[in-house]
């Protein structure tokens, strides 16, 4: 496909329309992104439950193991 461009015309009509389209796509998705997070990907939260009140013995148990692991290693040298 080819087009015939005047010489006085610095854009043809086929990048002018297609500068317009991207204008247009980039209006559109300014739009969308100027909703907060979490409103449209909220989903995943759905079905699952608050943190219990044992939260600190994971926490504990995560501690101690890694200061177990790091006495096996120096006990090992």
């Amino acid at each position: 496909m080819s087009l015939y461009l005047k010489q006085n015309e610095t854009q043809s009509e086929l990048q002018k329309r297609v500068a317009a389209e991207l204008q247009e796509k980039a209006k559109k998705r300014a739009l969308e992104t100027e909703q907060p997070d979490g409103v449209t990907d909220s989903a995943y939260i759905k079905d699952t439950k608050q943190t219990t009140s044992l939260a600190w013995v994971w926490v504990l148990i995560g501690i101690a193991i890694i200061v177990i692991a790091i006495w096996l290693i120096v006990a090992t040298m």
